[in-house]
């Protein structure tokens, strides 16, 4: 069967379908804009929780140092209370020595590692206190001593008499 088209009929289809390919072509281009944009973002997002995954993790362990820090810190007060406990009980032993001591021109200082341990009104009250916290009974050496010139920290334990009320020694 032969189909008869007029011209202008046929020129409206022309026109019609070079509109509709130019139409096809300008959606082509901006469906292939659209993947783009959407790879694109789909890459932003992976990067974005790569970055929060990193930051969680970060975090995580900024917790955990922060606790850590915390338990330091407590102890370390608890300690400097202690710390300034002793000191106390200890200026009060010396400041008790120095009333109880009327003819008594010294009081004996027990120092453990260079450490004051305690104050004591006789050399003997001095070393009972030590054997008590473990000293040997017969590991005394007398200063000045040949051979026996080390530094204090070396000595376990070592009592040095301290003069009272100013007196020079």
């Amino acid at each position: 069967m032969i189909r008869i088209v007029r011209t202008k009929t046929l020129r409206t289809l022309h026109a019609g379908l070079t509109e509709a390919e130019t139409a096809t072509a300008s959606a082509r281009a901006e469906a292939e804009q659209h993947r783009k944009e959407a790879r694109t973002a789909a890459d932003s997002a992976i990067r974005a929780e790569t970055a929060l995954e990193d930051l969680r993790t970060e975090h995580a362990r900024t917790v955990t140092s922060a606790a850590r820090n915390e338990g330091e810190l407590e102890t370390l007060r608890a300690q400097v209370l202690l710390d300034t406990e002793d000191r106390a009980a200890l200026r009060m032993l010396l400041r008790t020595a120095r009333k109880t001591a009327t003819a008594q021109q010294h009081v004996f200082v027990l120092m453990r590692r260079g450490e004051l341990h305690s104050v004591h009104p006789s050399r003997e009250d001095a070393e009972k206190a030590a054997e008590r916290d473990g000293a040997h009974p017969d590991g005394w050496l007398t200063q000045g001593a040949p051979g026996t010139d080390c530094h204090a920290t070396e000595v376990a334990w070592r009592i040095q008499p301290m003069p009272l009320a100013g007196e020079a020694r």
